[in-house]
């Protein structure tokens, strides 16, 4: 079976490409489990409960986020009625909704998503490490095709957790960075890695963002207004090969599709 992954959707530049090009990618790669990371795909900080729907209603079948999953108060109540939408499974059990799902994939196969995040240079939470061990020792066994999106910040911990989690799921795919890495691999016991997805939104920016505003800050230190971006658009993915029966990846592809016309 085969699973489409896009990185950090941004803006409305980012569910613009997306919408324009998901269904063909579904056809054109024979798509069964379509996820993607959706956190900043409102105006590029949150998600709103209208936005996961239209993703959804695109064909997306999971969306993951990260830290700015909380950017938006009105999504915390739409956990109880989306379970398809994960935050972070090792925020606190206190925080609305859940980080992982298990989902039917287009071949009948079922599939667990889960979704973790990073502890360094980031917010507060549980370990990751830990966590994903409690997720997994917890899934049904029967239940062999595992995606994990790891949102972080720094190379080596998302490296660590690919080691970490190596032949016990499917594939360990980084978000975060907003920069695809060009380490797309099969670790020695059958699980997809690379660090960082890369953005899907525009990329006459500095990761999503009006460039001026940054430099201005990185120059004077000064707070800014960040705003998305505007002009060339690109998506970044991964489409994994994965062998049902025992959840082993067998390939794991970079993507990447163009568009200039969106607005940011």
């Amino acid at each position: 079976m085969n699973i489409l992954f896009i990185g950090d959707i941004f803006a409305s530049a980012g569910r613009g490409i997306v919408a324009e090009q998901l269904s063909h990618m579904i056809a054109a790669e024979r798509i069964d489990l379509a996820i993607a990371n959706a956190e900043n795909s409102a105006g590029g900080f949150g998600i709103t409960p209208q936005i996961a729907d239209d993703l959804f209603d695109l064909g997306l079948d999971v969306l993951t986020t990260g830290n700015h999953v909380w950017d938006k108060r009105e999504i915390y109540t739409y956990f109880e009625r989306q379970p398809r939408l994960l935050r972070p499974a090792n925020y606190s059990q206190d925080c609305p909704g859940r980080g992982v799902v298990v989902v039917q994939a287009r071949n009948g196969v079922r599939c667990a998503v889960i979704n973790l995040q990073g502890r360094t240079y980031m917010p507060v939470t549980d370990c990751p490490f830990r966590k994903a061990d409690e997720i997994i020792q917890e899934l049904d066994p029967s239940i062999r095709v595992r995606f994990v999106d790891f949102h972080a910040e720094v190379t080596s911990e998302k490296m660590a957790l690919g080691w970490h989690l190596d032949g016990r799921v499917s594939a360990v795919i980084g978000t975060h960075t907003h920069i695809p890495t060009a380490d797309s691999r099969i670790l020695p016991n059958g699980t997809a890695y690379q660090t960082d997805a890369g953005m899907t939104g525009p990329y006459d920016s500095i990761i999503g963002v009006q460039k001026d505003a940054i430099l201005q800050k990185f120059k004077t230190s000064l707070p800014a207004k960040m705003e998305a971006a505007r002009g060339w658009v690109e998506l970044h993915g991964v489409v994994i090969e994965v062998e049902e029966s025992s959840g082993r990846a067998r390939a794991i592809r970079r993507i990447e599709t163009t568009h200039n016309h969106y607005p940011g």
